[in-house]
């Protein structure tokens, strides 16, 4: 009977342990450094993350999770949040998918787009800019739901890559 007790007692400790160190390796090995950090972000970018073309416009979805507010590139089998590039003269349209949401997005002072400032738009209004100047930059996200009063709005971080041309 006492080992038993000596068992369940260490069991929940053990669990927790093996739990912290497999959550520690995942992090260390799937790729956790920003875009934005490298020495040379454009090096990043290849046919699978770069959205859009001079002649076809490069698409952002932005939505109001339950953890914040994310934002997907249409490229095939992006993720919400995840780094991507566009080429200098590249349009952008920065839009939602979601019923009754407004959403803000804000690049910082040195704006890579055209024209510059907070993107501003909602479920009814999408907004078009243009990839003007190279570089890598981080951006903030925020999204609100019409009509809620709790948590009506989230915010959420990713980064974009433009590429100049060579």
């Amino acid at each position: 009977m006492k080992s038993h007790k000596c068992i369940e007692s260490r069991f929940p400790s053990l669990i927790v342990l093996l739990l912290f160190s497999a959550g520690f390796a995942t992090a260390q090995t799937s790729g956790s450094k920003y875009a934005c950090s490298e020495p040379d972000p454009e090096q990043l970018c290849d046919a699978a993350n770069t959205c859009g073309s001079t002649s076809s416009p490069c698409t952002v979805d932005v939505k109001r999770t339950a953890e914040g507010a994310s934002t997907t590139a249409s490229i095939p089998r992006a993720k919400s949040n995840a780094a991507f590039c566009v080429k200098v003269g590249t349009t952008v349209t920065w839009k939602t998918t979601s019923k009754d949401v407004g959403f803000l997005v804000d690049i910082g002072p040195a704006s890579p787009f055209e024209p510059s400032g907070v993107i501003t738009g909602g479920s009814d209004r999408s907004v078009s800019v243009v990839a003007t100047r190279p570089g890598c930059y981080k951006y903030s996200a925020g999204a609100c739901r019409s009509g809620e009063v709790y948590g009506m709005c989230g915010s959420g971080n990713a980064e974009i890559v433009i590429i100049g041309t060579n």
